[in-house]
C-alpha cells in the first residue's frame, strides 16, 4: 500500500475517530468530569516552536496566540497519524472488512503518547504521577483512548460500506 493511499483511508478513519473521541468527551463533561484543555496542547506546540519543551506546569505558561484552534488542530492531526498506524500495520485487507479487536488494541496502545510523553512534558509527571488523582486520570486517560479504538473501528466499518 502507497503513502498516498495509506493517507487517503488514514485521514476519515482518524478524524472520525477523533470525533467520537470528543463526543466521549462531550459526555464526561456534562457527567461533571474534567477533560483535555486542547488550549494548553496548542500552548505547548507554541512554545515548541519558541525550542521550549518542558514546563513545570503548562497552565501557568504564558499563552500563544491561537493556542485554543492549533490545539485542535493538533489533536485531529495525531487522530490521523495514529489512524495511520493501524492502517500502515494492518493494511487493505482490514480496510475492507475492519474488525473490532485489532483496533482497540490500536487505540489503547496509544495512551502511551500521553502518559509518558505529553503529560511529562506539561507538568503532569510520568503516568499523571504530579496530578492530584493519578490514577484516575490513568484510568480516564486509558477510556478516552478505548473509545478513540472503538471510534476507529466505526469509522472504518463506514469508509469500507462507503
Amino acid at each position: 500500500m502507497t503513502l498516498t493511499a495509506m493517507f487517503s483511508a488514514a485521514l476519515p478513519i482518524g478524524i472520525g475517530a477523533t470525533v467520537v473521541m470528543d463526543l466521549w468527551g462531550l459526555l464526561l463533561r456534562r457527567l461533571g468530569i474534567a477533560t483535555l484543555n486542547f488550549a494548553m496542547l496548542g500552548r505547548w506546540a507554541g512554545h515548541l516552536l519558541k525550542g521550549r519543551v518542558r514546563h513545570q506546569a503548562i497552565a501557568r505558561s504564558e499563552p500563544v496566540r491561537h493556542e485554543l484552534a492549533l490545539g485542535w488542530g493538533i489533536h485531529y492531526a495525531i487522530g490521523v497519524l495514529f489512524a495511520m498506524l493501524l492502517v500502515g500495520v494492518l493494511g487493505e485487507n482490514w480496510l475492507l472488512a475492519p474488525t473490532l479487536v485489532p483496533a482497540v488494541v490500536v487505540g489503547v496502545v496509544t495512551v502511551v503518547a500521553p502518559l509518558c510523553f505529553m503529560q511529562p512534558v506539561m507538568g503532569a509527571g510520568f503516568f499523571a504521577s504530579k496530578t492530584p488523582t493519578p490514577a484516575r486520570n490513568c484510568l480516564k486517560s486509558l477510556a478516552t483512548h478505548f473509545v478513540f479504538g472503538v471510534g476507529l473501528f466505526l469509522s472504518a466499518g463506514i469508509l469500507a460500506l462507503l
